[in-house]
Parts: structure tokens; sequence; C-alpha cells
């Protein structure tokens, strides 16, 4: 089974979506299921992993709702405030779909750079073992050092770094992300997507080598077990096609094993989010 692990659908609101600016206008509208379907199906793609772009409980239930009416969406990354009194309350009932699989909070966007090593947060954190749930680490590269720290207090939890980690593709900087995301790496139950890296290049001047000394990195961090393909649709749209952003990949691994390339384009994220 081919899946694309990251890509995110919503109906545009100005004020809540307020992330998305003028510069990226060609995203600033509404893409629901049937926009992705055609395009996933296109691509050779047998599903995907929604995740959320909004920080609350309703974007669980729009998200849930996609999924329950679409087969091709195999799973939902949702949010669930971990820090809250009834936490626990609350990640029992997200037990009733089988589609949720894990909760993500957008750690990257907190002016507390080591907000995810807060206790009210860790306590949340240590929780969804218990439910059986993953989590997706969204950070920038200054943030990865809290992350090693982080994660090494949950040997048990399955955790994915987002978009690896985001290095500055774009200005070239690799040595301070490389030595960061080496350490992350050594915790066997952290995986990477390998997702969002045209949008931290130059949007309208990028190549296949802007980004291979990048993949390389992850490639031998993680090794071919614990990456995992992600489009990142629609936000990537902003710098590049659907089909740009998987022929990188695509040109990148076609030196690998058939079974490699299993692992990467779908079976990864078949085991992490047990689809």
């Amino acid at each position: 089974m081919k899946i694309d692990s990251h890509q995110h659908f919503w109906k545009f609101d100005p004020v809540r979506d307020s992330w998305i600016n003028d510069d990226m206008k060609v995203i600033q509208r509404d893409f629901m299921p049937e926009d992705l379907l055609t395009t996933l199906k296109e691509n050779g793609l047998d599903g995907c992993i929604t995740v959320q772009s909004d920080q609350s409980e309703v974007e669980n239930s729009f998200q849930l709702n996609n999924a329950e009416q679409y087969d091709f969406i195999k799973g939902v990354v949702g949010w669930v405030d971990l820090q809250a009194e009834n936490v626990q309350e609350r990640l029992e009932y997200y037990t009733q779909f089988p589609k949720l699989k894990g909760f993500r909070h957008v750690l990257q966007g907190e002016p507390q750079r080591d907000f995810m090593l807060r206790a009210a947060f860790k306590y949340g954190i240590g929780l969804l073992t218990k439910y059986n749930f993953t989590y997706d680490i969204l950070i920038f590269p200054d943030q990865l050092a809290y992350s090693t720290e982080f994660v090494a207090a949950f040997p048990d939890q399955p955790f994915v770094v987002d978009h690896i980690a985001k290095p500055y593709i774009k200005d070239k900087k690799i040595d301070d992300w490389k030595k960061d995301i080496k350490a992350l790496s050594q915790f066997e139950n952290v995986y990477c997507k390998i997702s969002g890296m045209v949008t931290e290049a130059d949007w309208k001047n990028h190549s296949a080598a802007d980004f291979k000394p990048y993949i390389d990195v992850i490639v031998e961090a993680f090794g071919t077990d614990r990456i995992m393909y992600g489009s990142d649709w629609p936000v990537c749209l902003v710098a590049e096609s659907y089909t740009g952003v998987l022929n990188l990949v695509k040109d990148y691994f076609s030196q690998f094993s058939k079974a490699e390339q299993d692992k990467f384009f779908g079976n990864n994220a078949v085991k992490f989010y047990k689809i």
C-alpha cells in the first residue's frame, strides 16, 4: 500500500488560517478530500494520513467526518490539549474513532522554545501509549535539542518528526541541524517524515540538488525502516506541484531496493500509524 503520510484539508478561514499569508495566495481557498483523491490516483497512491492544521477539537470532528466519508483517508492526526486537567478523559473519548491515530501540537509556533518540556505537557504525552496514540513532532531546528531530551523521557511512545524538522534549505545551512537530528535519531521509537522540504527552499528557484544533502542525512540517521513519504499537500503548492514533490523523492530513492522503496512509500506509515 502506497501512503502519503502527511497532508491537510481545510475550509479556508482568513482569521483562523492567518498563517496562510498573501505570499501563499495559491492556497487561500478550500482544500477538501475530493480535491486530493484525483491527484493521489494519478500518482499511484492508495491513501493518506490527514494532519491537523488548527489546534481545536472542532478540527478533529471535521477531519474524522472527512475520513468517515472517504476510505482513502487511512488515518487522522488530530489535536487535544495535552495540558488540560481532563486530558485522560479526552483521550479515552477519542479511542472510539479507529481512524484517529494520534495527535500533534504546533510546537514550532510556541514562544517558549522548550514548550515540550513543560511538566503538564509531558504528563499528557505520558498518557498516549495507554491509548495507543502516536505523536507528531512539529518543530524548527532550534528546538531539536529540547526534543531529544523530550523523547528520551518516553521510550515506549511512537514519535515521528514532521518535515525533517524544517532545516534552513534556502540558506543552505546544514551543520547544526545535522548534528541535532542525528542525536534525535538515536531513539529507535522516533521516525521521520521526508516531507515539507520544498517550502523551506527557495519557492521560485530550487532543484533536486538543493535537497539531496538533507535527505542523505535523514536516510543515514534513521535508516530505511523509520522514514516515510509525505507531500505536505496543499501547503507544498506554494513552491511545487504534488507530482513535483513526489518525483523529487522518487528520483532519490530510485537507486534503493524495491523493499526499501516500499517501506518509504507506504509500509513504514502503515506500521507506525497501524493502518
